[in-house]
C-alpha cells in the first residue's frame, strides 16, 4: 500500500483501520478522509525531530495545505508554530484560538487590510517579502505604537528540480527579493532601519515536493554567508533563519521514501559546522511543513458513475467529483494511487482514465490507472490528497464542497461539514 495507514479487509481498503465502504455509505461521497493520528504522529515527527537536532528550533504547519479550525487546533495542540499566507488562514487560526504568538504572516501581496487585521489580531511575526511591504508594516505598526517582529524573505537562486509552479526559491521569482542581484543587503539596510520593526532574522523557501536534503545544505550555505556579510557590513546578526518548506511525500510507489528524522538531523550537523567555520551564532531554525503534515492523512472518496470505452483510444471511469475537489491534476498533472476500494481482491485488469463530473474536457483525476471493471455505486479511493485539495477546491460548475470527516480509532467526526446549495447561494442578492 501506498500509506502506512491503508490496508484491506475481506476485499475492502481499510483507512486508519476504518472500512471506507462503511464510511463512504455514512457520509456520502465525494469525502475527504483525514486519519487524526497520522496528523499528529506527522506533526510530533517534526516537533520531536527538531527539538533533539537543533539548539532552538519551530517547526511551522504551513496551513495553505489544509486550511480548517480543527487543524489549527490539532497543531496548536502538539506543539508547533503556523504559516498563514491570507487574513483568510489567519481568521480561521485566531477562531480555533490558535496562540498568536505563534503565528507568521506569509505572502508576497500583502494588502493593507490585511496588515492592519493581522495586527489587531496580535499576530506574531510578519515574513515581509518587498520594500512596498516594509514600508506598509512600518507605517501601521506605528500606528500603534508597537514593535512588530518580522524575517525578510529573501530568494537565494536555487532551483529544487521540482514542478516549475512549485519552485520559488530562483533568482527570477515573484516572492521576496534576490540575493544575486545585491539588493538582499539593500533591503535588510532598510529594514534595520524602521524604528518599528523588529528584525529577528531571514527566510528562504527554496520549493516544494523536496525529497533531497541537499537543497536544505545549499540554502544553508547561501543564507549563513549572508548572515555574516550582513553582521559584517551592517553590525547585526540575525537571530531567526527559516528554511522554508519541509520535505516530500509518497503519491506513488515510484517516490522515494524519507526518513525526516535522519533528514533533518543531518541539516542541524551543517548547519552547525556553517556557523563555526563562519563565526556567527547558531539562529533559531524555522521550517513550513504542510504537504508532509497532512498529505498522507488524507484519503477521498468517490462513486463511480458511469464506464465507457472508446475502442482503439481509451477507457473512461466518471465519478462524482473531480476538480472542483482536487483541482491538481489539471494543475500539475499531479500523480496519485487509485484503488477500487470495494474490489480490493480482484484483478486490477482494466486501464482507464478517472475523469470528473464537471463539464471542462480537462477535468481529470488520473490517466493509465489500472483498476478492476468499475461498475456503477462502485466506491473509488484516491490516495495521499490532505494536502492542496480541499484548501484548493472550488464552486465551478456550482458544485458543493466536500466535508472534511476525522477518523480517530473507532471515532469519526465531521470537521467541516458538506456545503449545500443553500451555503452556495448565500451571498447571492
Amino acid at each position: 500500500m501506498i500509506c502506512e495507514n491503508l490496508s484491506t479487509r475481506d476485499g475492502r481498503l481499510t483507512f486508519a483501520g476504518r472500512d471506507t465502504v462503511e464510511l463512504a455509505g455514512k457520509y456520502g461521497t465525494p469525502l475527504y478522509l483525514m486519519d487524526e493520528q497520522r496528523l499528529r504522529h506527522n506533526c510530533r515527527v517534526y516537533t520531536e525531530n527538531m527539538a533533539r537536532c537543533f539548539s532552538d528550533a519551530l517547526p511551522l504547519y504551513a496551513s495553505k495545505a489544509l486550511s480548517c479550525k480543527r487543524m489549527y487546533e490539532i497543531v496548536a495542540e502538539e506543539g508547533m508554530g503556523a504559516d498563514v499566507v491570507s487574513a483568510g488562514e489567519l481568521y480561521l487560526a485566531k477562531s480555533a484560538n490558535f496562540p498568536m504568538e505563534k503565528v507568521y504572516f506569509h505572502g508576497n501581496s500583502k494588502t493593507d487590510d490585511d496588515i492592519r487585521f493581522a495586527m489587531d489580531c496580535g499576530v506574531g511575526c510578519f515574513i515581509v517579502d518587498n520594500p512596498d511591504e516594509l514600508a506598509a508594516v512600518q507605517r501601521f505598526a506605528a500606528e500603534r505604537n508597537i514593535r512588530q517582529r518580522c524575517l525578510l524573505r529573501l530568494t537565494p537562486g536555487i532551483d529544487p528540480h521540482t514542478f516549475e509552479a512549485v519552485a520559488t526559491g530562483k533568482v527570477d521569482s515573484k516572492f521576496g527579493i534576490p540575493m544575486e542581484t545585491g539588493q538582499a543587503m539593500e533591503f535588510a539596510a532598510l529594514a534595520l532601519r524602521q524604528p518599528n520593526l523588529d528584525v529577528e532574522g531571514i527566510h528562504a523557501h527554496v520549493g516544494s515536493q523536496v525529497f533531497d536534503s541537499q537543497v536544505f545544505y545549499d540554502t544553508a550555505d547561501i543564507m549563513l554567508r549572508f548572515i555574516a556579510e550582513m553582521k559584517e557590513k551592517l553590525g547585526y546578526e540575525a537571530r531567526v533563519l527559516n528554511l522554508g518548506g519541509g520535505y516530500g511525500v509518497r503519491y506513488v510507489e515510484a517516490d522515494p521514501t524519507v526518513d525526516i528524522g535522519y533528514e533533518l538531523s543531518t541539516v542541524a550537523a551543517y548547519i552547525r559546522k556553517g556557523c563555526e567555520a563562519l563565526h556567527i551564532r547558531e539562529p533559531k531554525i524555522l521550517m513550513e511543513p504542510g504537504r508532509s503534515i497532512v498529505a498522507d492523512a488524507g484519503l477521498t472518496l468517490y462513486t463511480v458513475q458511469s464506464t465507457k470505452t472508446i475502442p482503439g483510444y481509451r477507457s473512461y471511469v466518471s465519478i462524482d467529483g473531480g476538480m472542483t475537489d482536487n483541482p491538481r491534476y489539471a494543475l500539475y498533472r499531479s500523480a496519485y494511487t487509485v484503488y477500487l476500494a470495494n474490489k480490493m481482491d480482484q484483478e486490477a485488469d482494466f486501464v482507464c482514465t478517472v475523469g470528473g463530473r464537471c463539464c471542462e474536457s480537462g477535468d481529470m483525476i488520473q490517466e493509465d490507472v489500472a483498476l478492476p471493471t468499475p461498475v456503477r455505486g462502485d466506491i473509488l479511493a484516491v490516495c495521499t490528497t490532505g494536502a492542496y485539495n480541499y484548501s484548493m477546491a472550488s464552486n465551478y460548475n456550482t458544485v458543493g464542497r466536500p466535508p472534511i470527516v476525522m477518523v480517530d480509532g473507532e471515532r469519526d467526526y465531521v470537521a467541516v461539514r458538506r456545503e449545500t446549495f443553500q451555503d452556495m447561494a448565500a451571498r447571492e442578492q
